[in-house]
This record gives C-alpha cells, structure tokens and sequence, in this order.
C-alpha cells in the first residue's frame, strides 16, 4: 500500500482511484530530514483525486479523470506565502517575537504575529508594552525559566509559546496519546438526510466539481483558508467570514484569498446574526479553524450546525485535536513542530529547527478540503450529514511515524512516475494578474486533474470587504 493509497483509504475512498494518480518527482523540492515532499504530494494528490471523483460523478463520466502531481507545483504552492509580491513588494512572514527563544534548560518557540498575541506574550513576561527593546527583554525574562514553565505561564495568559521536545518526550505526552488514538481524518454523521442531489455541470470547460456548492468558512491564517482557497479554485461559492474585532494579517488573507470573498459579522448583534444564519441556512459546507469549543458559545457547535441544517458538512481544523488535554489550546504550524519533535529532528545540537514550508498547516488544508469532497461524493448515495475533523498535531504524527514508509509498494507503483526531473525553480509554478489589491505575483494551484482548472476564477479582494451574502 502506497502513502496515496493509505491515506485514500482514511478518506473513505475506493482503492481503485489511486491508480488515477501520476507523479511528476522533482530533486530539490521541499528538503528536509522527514519525508515532507512525501506529505505534499500526498496531501495534494488525493485533493485532486477527491475533486476528478465529484466531477466525474456530476459531469456524467464513464471514468475519473486522470490526476496528475508535480512536485515543482506541489513545492511551489507550499511555500505561497514567500512568492507573493504586492506591487512588487514581498510580506513579512513573521514577526519578530515569533521566533526561538533559550531558556534555563533548552528552548521555547513563541507566535506573535498577532497583535493579541503579542500583547499577552509581554504581558505574561513582565515586560512593558513600550519597551524600547522587547527582543532583549524577553531573551533577560526565559534566561532563567525552564522551558516547561514558561510554557505554561505565556499559556496561561493567553499568549502562546511551546517548550521544545523530542519525539520521545512528545510521545510520553498525553496529548499525543490523545492524538494518536484518532484517525488521520475523523468522520462522523451527523443526522438521517437524504442522499443529496448535486446538479449536474454537464460539458462545460473547464470541470468544475464544486459549481454551485456554498462554503461558509470560519478559518483563519493558513491551514484553513488553504482548504477553502482549493474548494473555490473547483467552483464552490466560498465566503470568508470572521469577526471585525480580530483582524487578520492582510498579506496572510491576500495569499490564501483567490477565488474567495470576505466578509465581516459580529454575531453578539442581531442584525450580523440574522445575516449569519442567513448564510447557513443555503450553505452546503462550513469550515471551521477555531478552537473546539471556541464556537459553542454562539450556538455553532457541529451538532448544532446540523440541527438547524439537515446534511450539512462541517469540517472542523484545530492544531492539538479535539481531544486530550491540549485541545483548547491556541496553536500554529510552528509551534506544532516544536511540540511534536519536527523541531529537534530537522534541527542541530546547538540549535533547533524547522521544515521547509509551513508543511503542516499546507498539508492538512489540501487533506480538509479533500475530505469536504470525498463527503460530497458519500452524501450522493448515502444521505448523512456529517462532522469532519483533522488536527496539525495528527498531521504531524502521519509525518514522524507514518508517511514514507512504503518504500517497497512505491516501488511497485514506479510505472506512474516520472522520476528524475530537474527542479529548476518555481518560476514555471508562478503567474501574475492585476487585483483590487494591486498588482499580485502568485504561487497557481498545485491540483491538477484533466479538464481541471488551472488558476482561480477571481483573485483576492481586501479583507472583509464583501458583503454577507451569497452570489
């Protein structure tokens, strides 16, 4: 059994498809001491493989279209955030709190590209909102903790800093055991809908499996907004919504934007509520990147979500999973590294590391979107609403323990490979156009199917500039 085939299977799919699939294997790409090219290609592979599925199936098809995976795409797309120029200008990826930190027995990672975030890291550490240098005051405030602890105190200030550890030492951790007690990709139904019927798109050119499907999506930063940014590309209506008090990172949106449209809703007021539901009353799927339990509070648990939406598909992303001690915690792709044992694995003795692309956030977005369109597929003959869920800590553990290790069934699946080509850059994987937000240069999509799209219908537009309703 191949990674594509292992990883099919935890879709729900056939194991007939795999075999649809060809590669195009490039040296160069996505370097690193754990298989992360392994993880994109797969991650990529079967989103591709789920969307031909759906159009086959909706266009009328007597077979699915044949997909094929570049690594030179797959590399490129991975690492969007960095080819991205505005006007010719490139974005900040993070910021300068968010970094590697020693302490009195190893290392800390912080995130604090938020403004939020930022704040309660200071505040946790005693050190003034109007420091003249916050750098050197927090390298004086973890000199002397252990890392545990300043783990624990920035957490419990709501900021977020994560303590380095090994595999091993993550492996001991309850929250791993918690993680790997759960499948790569969770299901769930949810109610006794009936099997739902999807107009079919005929001929038309290029195959758009998503045409027509409404996305209501309530993610942030990356992983998330990956996954809606791949159902839009597949002509799904994808509407962003976040709240207006928790601004994102506006080169952040601009990336992970195409083909989508933003909007803003407080839900404490009734008018943004009315609207809201609204919304979720036509929607087909909603994707959710908030912490487990962060959404109950207005109502939107998946349950919920169902009840008042028969055969809905909620696709619910967290960083720790949605269970065990860690799964109301606040997380990202680098401190999910940190966490796991990426960090010391692709580091060195002196200091730690990190994986050549945010993998985990890329990867796990590619599979929630695969997952939303394998469950389309499903709901076509069986009914159900359904729950999806998929962690960065599960993706995580797929790439520590799991991916790259069948090497004999790759082998035998050789004859769909081109091997040994040349990766010469990403310039071949870039494209340009003009956008309300300038002049954009970006990374086109990695998913590549025959009839398939090859870039976004429209590109980003400013955040929350939309308005909240559906085309």
């Amino acid at each position: 059994m191949t990674d594509m085939d292992w990883v099919w299977a935890a879709l729900g799919g056939g194991p007939a498809l795999p075999s649809r699939v060809s590669t195009v294997e490039r040296d160069g790409v996505l370097r690193a001491r754990l298989p992360v090219r392994e993880l994109a290609r797969t991650c990529v592979g079967v989103c591709a493989l789920a969307a031909a599925e759906l159009g086959a199936r909706r266009a009328g098809l007597a077979e699915v279209p044949r997909v094929r995976v570049d690594d030179g795409a797959v590399g490129t797309a991975f690492v969007s955030e960095r080819h991205l120029l505005v006007d010719g200008r490139a974005p900040v990826s993070f910021a300068p709190l968010s970094r590697f930190w020693r302490t009195a027995d190893g290392w800390v990672r912080t995130h604090a590209n938020y403004p939020h975030h930022r704040e309660r890291l200071l505040s946790a550490l005693g050190v003034p909102e109007t420091s003249p240098d916050p750098v050197a005051a927090i390298e004086a405030a973890l000199a002397g903790r252990a890392s545990l602890e300043a783990e624990e105190t920035v957490y419990a200030a709501g900021g977020l800093a994560v303590a380095l550890r090994t595999a091993a030492q993550w492996a001991a951790h309850e929250q791993a055991r918690a993680v790997a007690a759960r499948p790569l990709v969770e299901h769930e139904r949810l109610d006794t809908a009936p099997a739902r019927v999807l107009a079919p798109i005929g001929d038309a050119s290029p195959l758009l499996p998503a045409a027509g499907l409404r996305v209501l999506d309530l993610t942030r930063v990356i992983a998330g907004p990956v996954a809606g940014r791949a159902l839009a590309l597949l002509g799904a209506d994808v509407l962003r919504v976040d709240p207006p008090g928790l601004p994102e990172i506006p080169d952040q949106h601009t990336d992970t934007g195409s083909g989508k449209r933003s909007a803003l809703l407080d839900l404490g007021r009734a008018a943004d509520r009315r609207a809201f539901e609204e919304l979720l009353a036509a929607a087909d799927v909603v994707l959710t990147g908030y912490r487990p339990g962060a959404l109950d509070r207005f109502g939107l648990s998946p349950h919920a979500l169902a009840a008042r939406r028969p055969g809905l598909v909620v696709a619910q992303l967290s960083a720790w999973g949605a269970y065990g001690p860690w799964a109301g915690r606040r997380g990202f792709d680098s401190l999910v590294q940190v966490a796991t044992g990426i960090a010391a694995i692709e580091g060195t003795r002196e200091q730690p590391g990190a994986l050549p692309a945010q993998a985990l956030d890329h990867g796990t977005g590619y599979l929630l979107a695969a997952a939303v369109l394998r469950a389309l597929t499903e709901q076509a003959e069986q009914g159900y609403g359904r729950v999806l869920r998929l962690s960065l800590a599960r993706t995580a553990a797929w790439l520590t323990g799991g991916i790259g290790q069948t090497a004999e069934a790759d082998a035998e699946a050789a004859t769909d490979r081109d091997e040994g080509v040349a990766y010469d850059g990403p310039e071949a994987w870039l494209a340009e156009r003009d956008s309300p937000l300038g002049r954009l240069r970006y990374a086109l999509p990695p998913l590549s199917f025959e009839g398939g799209p090859g870039d976004w219908a429209r590109p980003p537009g400013p955040w929350g500039a939309d308005e909240p309703r559906w085309t």
